[in-house]
C-alpha cells in the first residue's frame, strides 16, 4: 500500500523547508484520479506514479518535481486538463506534467507504424522508423531544454516501468528494453544520473540478452564473497593510512554493474575469469586538496598501473562528473580501481542534473552549477533553431552530444551504438553475436 508519508519523511530529511503539503495534495488528487485504474499486473495504478516519486526522492529532488511525478499520468490516462492542474497545483507543476505527457505520447509505435514495421518493404519501413525516432528525439531534447526536470521525471517513470516489465507481453518487453538501452540509458548518462543509468542498463540487458544476463549474473554471484574479502582488506589498509595522515574520509566498496562487465568482456574479447576489476573502492573527502593527498597515499600503498589514471577534477566530463580515477595492483596482486572525490562531486556524480535542484533549494553552489548546465541548455536550443527538420535535428544531436559513440542502422532498422573508432568488423560482431 502506497504510504505518501514515507516519501514526505524522506524529503524532509534532506530539505526541511520543502513544501510537503504540495506533495500530499498531489498524491490525494492522483489517487482519486487513478482510483479505478489497474496496471497489467492487476495492481492499483497509483503504485506506478508513487514509485516514480520515490525514485525522485532518492535523487533528493525538489517538492515540485515529486508532485509532478505523482501527477504525471493524470492528463494522458484520466483526461485531466493541464489548466486544471495549473489551478490546483501551480504553473510549474502543470508545466512539468505537460512536458512528461508529451514525452509519453512518443514512447511507442502507433498501430499504423507497427503494421508498417511488419511489411516486407524494408526501405520504407526503415524510413518510417527513422522519422519516428528522429521526431521523438527532438521532443525529448526540447523538453530538456525547457526544464531538465521533465527528463528526470521521465527517467524515473521509465525506470519503474523497466522494474515491472515482466507484466507486459513479450514483444512489448523487448521493444521497450531496446528503446531503454538505445535512448534512455544514454540520456541518463549524459545528464550524469549514474544511479538511473546503471539500473536501466542492467534491466534492459536482462530482456535484450536474457541468456548472457543469466549466465553473467550467476558467475558474479558465485564470486561475490571472495571479492568482498579483497575489498574489505583494501578498504582497511586505506583507512589506516588516512587516519595516520589525519584525513577525514568515507570509503565505499562498489560492485560494477552487469552491463559494464559484459561490455568489457565483448570489448576485450576475454572470458569472465580473466576480468579482475569487478569492483571499485571509492574514497570521499571534504576538500579538493584532500583528493590529491589521498591519491599520493594510494600510490604509496600499491603500484599504479601505467596509463590507468584519469584526472576528471582538473578536466571534468561533459556531464559534470568529477573524480580522480586510478588503477593499482591491489593487496592480493590483482587490479584494483580506486575513485577519489569530494562530497559535492559525489552528489553530482550520483544525481547529475538532479543535484541542481538540491543546490537551488539549499542556495548552495548555484552559480557554479548554473554555469555547468548552461552550455547544454543553450546547445539544445541551438540544435532546434538551426535544424530544418527532425532528421537534421537528430543528426545534430548525435554529432554534438554522443561524441564518443557511433550509431549505425542495421538492415532491420535497429540502431546499434558502438564506441568511437569502431570498425565494420565490430559492427558485424555486434549484430551477429
Amino acid at each position: 500500500m502506497a504510504d505518501i508519508e514515507s516519501i514526505i519523511r524522506q524529503v524532509l530529511s534532506y530539505n526541511p523547508q520543502a513544501d510537503v503539503e504540495l506533495i500530499r495534495r498531489a498524491y490525494d488528487f492522483a489517487a482519486e484520479a487513478h482510483r479505478d485504474q489497474v496496471r497489467f499486473s492487476g495492481e492499483p495504478y497509483i503504485g506506478h506514479p508513487f514509485a516514480a516519486a520515490e525514485i525522485l526522492a532518492d535523487l533528493e529532488m525538489d517538492a515540485t518535481s515529486i508532485a509532478a511525478a505523482l501527477l504525471h499520468d493524470v492528463v494522458e490516462d484520466q483526461g485531466k486538463s493541464v489548466d486544471e492542474l495549473k489551478t490546483k497545483f501551480g504553473e510549474e507543476v502543470a508545466m512539468l506534467v505537460d512536458g512528461v505527457t508529451k514525452l509519453k505520447l512518443a514512447d511507442f509505435y502507433t498501430d499504423e507504424e507497427e503494421e508498417e514495421a511488419k511489411r516486407d518493404d524494408a526501405p520504407k519501413r526503415r524510413r518510417a522508423e527513422f522519422s519516428r525516432g528522429a521526431e521523438n528525439l527532438r521532443k525529448i531534447f526540447l523538453a530538456m531544454a525547457r526544464d531538465f526536470r521533465v527528463m528526470v521525471i521521465k527517467l524515473a517513470d521509465r525506470l519503474h516501468n523497466m522494474m515491472t516489465l515482466d507484466d507486459l507481453p513479450e514483444d512489448r518487453r523487448l521493444r521497450i528494453a531496446k528503446e531503454t538501452m538505445q535512448i534512455y540509458a544514454p540520456l541518463a548518462h549524459r545528464l550524469g544520473i549514474w544511479k538511473i543509468k546503471w539500473a536501466l542498463e542492467d534491466l534492459a540487458f536482462k530482456y535484450i540478452e536474457p541468456e548472457a544476463y543469466a549466465d553473467l549474473s550467476e558467475k558474479v554471484s558465485r564470486t561475490r564473497a571472495e571479492r568482498e574479502e579483497d575489498l574489505a582488506e583494501a578498504t582497511e589498509m586505506i583507512q589506516k593510512h588516512l587516519a595516520v595522515e589525519g584525513i577525514e574520509a568515507h570509503i565505499q566498496a562498489r560492485p560494477k554493474h552487469l552491463w559494464s562487465i559484459y561490455q568489457k568482456i565483448l570489448r576485450e574479447n576475454v572470458d569472465y575469469s580473466e576480468i579482475y576489476d569487478l569492483s571499485a573502492v571509492r574514497v570521499i573527502v571534504n576538500r579538493v586538496g584532500d583528493c590529491y593527498h589521498v591519491l599520493g597515499l594510494v600510490h604509496d600503498l600499491w603500484m599504479p598501473i601505467p596509463e590507468r589514471f584519469s584526472d576528471y577534477i582538473a578536466k571534468p566530463k561533459s556531464n559534470m562528473y568529477q573524480s580522480l580515477h586510478t588503477k593499482v595492483i591491489g593487496p592480493r596482486g590483482e587490479p584494483l580501481e580506486i575513485q577519489i572525490r569530494t562530497w559535492d562531486m559525489h552528489r553530482v556524480a550520483d544525481f547529475g542534473v538532479a543535484a541542481h535542484w538540491q543546490y537551488k533549494e539549499q542556495t548552495r553552489g548555484m552559480d557554479d552549477f548554473e554555469r555547468k548546465l548552461s552550455w547544454l541548455r543553450q546547445q539544445l536550443f541551438d540544435w532546434q533553431t538551426d535544424s530544418k527538420d527532425a532528421g537534421e535535428f537528430q543528426s545534430s544531436v548525435i554529432n554534438d552530444l554522443f561524441t564518443d559513440q557511433v550509431f549505425v542502422f542495421t538492415p532491420r532498422g535497429d540502431v546499434i551504438d558502438l564506441p568511437a573508432g569502431s570498425t565494420p568488423l565490430d559492427f558485424a560482431y555486434r549484430i551477429h553475436s
